[in-house]
Protein backbone atom coordinates (compact mmCIF):
# COMPACT_ATOMS: atom_id res chain seq x y z
CA UNK A 1 0.00 0.00 0.00
CA UNK A 2 1.03 3.29 -1.57
CA UNK A 3 1.88 5.89 1.49
CA UNK A 4 -0.69 8.49 2.14
CA UNK A 5 -2.84 10.89 4.31
CA UNK A 6 -6.14 9.57 5.95
CA UNK A 7 -8.46 12.37 6.78
CA UNK A 8 -11.77 10.96 9.28
CA UNK A 9 -13.68 12.86 11.20
CA UNK A 10 -13.83 10.01 13.47
CA UNK A 11 -12.60 6.12 14.01
CA UNK A 12 -14.22 4.04 16.26
CA UNK A 13 -14.85 0.13 16.87
CA UNK A 14 -17.48 -1.38 14.49
CA UNK A 15 -19.20 -2.76 17.56
CA UNK A 16 -18.22 0.97 19.80
CA UNK A 17 -16.24 -0.34 22.02
CA UNK A 18 -13.10 -2.37 22.17
CA UNK A 19 -9.20 -1.76 21.22
CA UNK A 20 -8.12 0.37 18.37
CA UNK A 21 -4.35 -0.17 17.70
CA UNK A 22 -2.83 2.63 15.57
CA UNK A 23 0.52 1.30 14.49
CA UNK A 24 2.51 -1.89 15.27
CA UNK A 25 5.46 -2.42 18.08
CA UNK A 26 8.82 -0.72 16.78
CA UNK A 27 7.12 1.97 15.01
CA UNK A 28 6.53 5.80 16.29
CA UNK A 29 3.49 7.74 16.82
CA UNK A 30 4.35 11.67 16.35
CA UNK A 31 1.88 14.27 17.05
CA UNK A 32 2.60 17.55 15.82
CA UNK A 33 3.34 20.46 17.83
CA UNK A 34 0.39 22.97 18.08
CA UNK A 35 -1.91 19.90 18.10
CA UNK A 36 -4.62 19.84 20.98
CA UNK A 37 -4.67 16.60 22.91
CA UNK A 38 -7.29 15.00 25.35
CA UNK A 39 -5.95 12.54 27.53
CA UNK A 40 -2.29 11.92 26.46
CA UNK A 41 -0.12 12.45 28.67
CA UNK A 42 0.96 15.29 30.58
CA UNK A 43 -0.27 18.64 28.92
CA UNK A 44 0.95 21.06 31.31
CA UNK A 45 3.44 21.21 34.05
CA UNK A 46 4.53 24.47 35.84
CA UNK A 47 6.94 25.19 38.60
CA UNK A 48 7.27 28.84 40.61
CA UNK A 49 9.33 29.82 43.45
CA UNK A 50 9.24 32.42 46.05
CA UNK A 51 11.97 35.17 45.70
CA UNK A 52 12.64 36.65 48.87
CA UNK A 53 12.32 35.60 52.25
CA UNK A 54 8.58 35.52 53.88
CA UNK A 55 8.88 36.54 57.68
CA UNK A 56 5.78 36.81 58.99
CA UNK A 57 2.41 34.91 58.52
CA UNK A 58 0.63 35.51 55.20
CA UNK A 59 -2.46 34.29 53.49
CA UNK A 60 -2.57 34.25 50.83
CA UNK A 61 1.23 34.24 49.73
CA UNK A 62 0.71 37.19 46.92
CA UNK A 63 4.09 38.65 46.34
CA UNK A 64 7.65 37.82 45.49
CA UNK A 65 7.17 34.98 42.91
CA UNK A 66 8.43 33.89 39.80
CA UNK A 67 8.60 30.76 37.15
CA UNK A 68 11.25 29.22 37.67
CA UNK A 69 13.64 30.87 35.31
CA UNK A 70 16.95 29.08 34.86
CA UNK A 71 18.65 27.76 31.35
CA UNK A 72 17.69 24.14 31.70
CA UNK A 73 13.84 24.70 32.80
CA UNK A 74 10.97 24.38 30.96
CA UNK A 75 7.39 23.83 31.61
CA UNK A 76 4.85 22.06 29.36
CA UNK A 77 1.58 23.49 28.05
CA UNK A 78 0.41 27.15 29.05
CA UNK A 79 1.33 26.82 32.42
CA UNK A 80 -0.81 28.49 35.35
CA UNK A 81 -1.19 32.25 36.29
CA UNK A 82 -1.35 34.05 39.68
CA UNK A 83 -2.87 37.28 40.49
CA UNK A 84 -2.97 38.57 44.31
CA UNK A 85 -2.04 35.02 45.16
CA UNK A 86 -5.18 33.92 43.77
CA UNK A 87 -3.58 31.17 40.80
CA UNK A 88 -5.57 30.33 37.85
CA UNK A 89 -5.40 26.65 36.04
CA UNK A 90 -5.15 26.70 32.10
CA UNK A 91 -7.68 24.24 31.52
CA UNK A 92 -9.39 21.17 33.20
CA UNK A 93 -7.87 18.54 34.79
CA UNK A 94 -6.97 16.55 37.67
CA UNK A 95 -3.68 18.17 39.15
CA UNK A 96 -1.20 17.74 41.34
CA UNK A 97 -0.08 20.65 43.56
CA UNK A 98 3.43 20.51 45.37
CA UNK A 99 4.36 23.09 48.25
CA UNK A 100 7.48 22.48 49.21
CA UNK A 101 9.13 24.81 51.66
CA UNK A 102 12.32 25.61 53.23
CA UNK A 103 13.47 27.83 56.09
CA UNK A 104 14.31 28.12 59.66
CA UNK A 105 12.05 27.74 62.31
CA UNK A 106 12.51 28.82 65.97
CA UNK A 107 13.09 26.81 68.63
CA UNK A 108 10.11 24.54 70.05
CA UNK A 109 7.96 26.56 67.62
CA UNK A 110 7.32 25.61 64.11
CA UNK A 111 6.26 26.79 60.47
CA UNK A 112 3.40 25.37 58.38
CA UNK A 113 2.76 26.06 54.68
CA UNK A 114 -1.50 25.43 53.56
CA UNK A 115 -2.48 24.81 49.72
CA UNK A 116 -6.44 25.99 50.36
CA UNK A 117 -8.80 25.55 47.42
CA UNK A 118 -12.19 26.82 46.51
CA UNK A 119 -15.02 25.66 43.65
CA UNK A 120 -17.18 28.82 43.80
CA UNK A 121 -14.09 31.68 43.59
CA UNK A 122 -15.17 32.57 47.02
CA UNK A 123 -15.15 29.92 49.74
CA UNK A 124 -11.49 28.27 50.81
CA UNK A 125 -11.25 25.18 52.19
CA UNK A 126 -7.98 24.17 53.94
CA UNK A 127 -6.68 21.25 51.99
CA UNK A 128 -3.18 20.37 52.63
CA UNK A 129 -0.58 21.28 55.29
CA UNK A 130 3.19 21.01 55.96
CA UNK A 131 5.45 21.72 58.32
CA UNK A 132 8.84 21.77 59.77
CA UNK A 133 9.89 22.96 63.69
CA UNK A 134 13.00 24.21 65.57
CA UNK A 135 15.49 21.75 66.98
CA UNK A 136 14.38 22.35 70.06
CA UNK A 137 16.96 24.55 71.57
CA UNK A 138 17.47 27.08 69.02
CA UNK A 139 16.34 28.59 65.08
CA UNK A 140 17.19 25.03 62.72
CA UNK A 141 16.67 25.11 59.19
CA UNK A 142 13.70 22.33 57.74
CA UNK A 143 11.74 21.61 54.85
CA UNK A 144 7.92 20.88 55.17
CA UNK A 145 5.68 19.16 52.08
CA UNK A 146 1.73 19.91 51.86
CA UNK A 147 1.00 17.96 48.61
CA UNK A 148 -2.84 17.44 47.08
CA UNK A 149 -4.46 16.12 44.23
CA UNK A 150 -7.18 18.89 42.63
CA UNK A 151 -9.68 17.94 40.16
CA UNK A 152 -10.36 21.39 38.42
CA UNK A 153 -13.31 20.88 36.72
CA UNK A 154 -13.93 24.79 35.69
CA UNK A 155 -11.51 26.96 35.58
CA UNK A 156 -13.32 30.40 36.20
CA UNK A 157 -14.24 28.85 39.57
CA UNK A 158 -11.66 25.98 40.82
CA UNK A 159 -8.58 28.27 42.40
CA UNK A 160 -5.90 27.63 44.73
CA UNK A 161 -4.22 29.85 47.13
CA UNK A 162 -1.38 29.29 49.14
CA UNK A 163 -0.54 30.11 52.99
CA UNK A 164 2.21 30.98 55.40
CA UNK A 165 1.30 30.34 59.26
CA UNK A 166 2.25 29.76 62.67
CA UNK A 167 5.76 31.96 61.51
CA UNK A 168 7.64 33.53 65.23
CA UNK A 169 9.89 36.39 65.18
CA UNK A 170 13.11 34.74 63.69
CA UNK A 171 11.57 32.46 61.34
CA UNK A 172 11.32 32.19 57.77
CA UNK A 173 9.93 30.58 54.79
CA UNK A 174 13.07 31.11 52.68
CA UNK A 175 13.17 32.36 49.15
CA UNK A 176 15.90 33.21 46.34
CA UNK A 177 15.57 34.23 42.61
CA UNK A 178 18.35 32.36 41.45
CA UNK A 179 17.50 28.32 42.12
CA UNK A 180 14.44 27.09 44.19
CA UNK A 181 14.15 27.02 47.79
CA UNK A 182 10.10 26.95 48.73
CA UNK A 183 8.67 26.43 45.59
CA UNK A 184 4.96 25.52 43.86
CA UNK A 185 4.55 22.31 41.13
CA UNK A 186 1.84 21.69 39.15
CA UNK A 187 1.08 18.74 37.33
CA UNK A 188 -1.66 18.09 34.95
CA UNK A 189 -2.21 14.71 35.15
CA UNK A 190 -5.40 13.51 32.88
CA UNK A 191 -9.12 15.18 32.18
CA UNK A 192 -11.31 15.90 35.45
CA UNK A 193 -12.67 13.56 36.86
Amino acid sequence: MADGTLKVGTITTSSGSGTITIGQSGETITIPSGVSQSGLGITEADQWRLTTNITSDVNPIASNLERVDDASFSKIGTGMSVSSGTWTFPSTGLYFVKFKMYGDAVADDNVVGKINTTTDNSSYDDNAFGIFCGDGSSTGSGTGVAEYFFNVTNTSTHKLQFQATSIASGGNLQGNSSYNLTNFTFIRLGDSQ
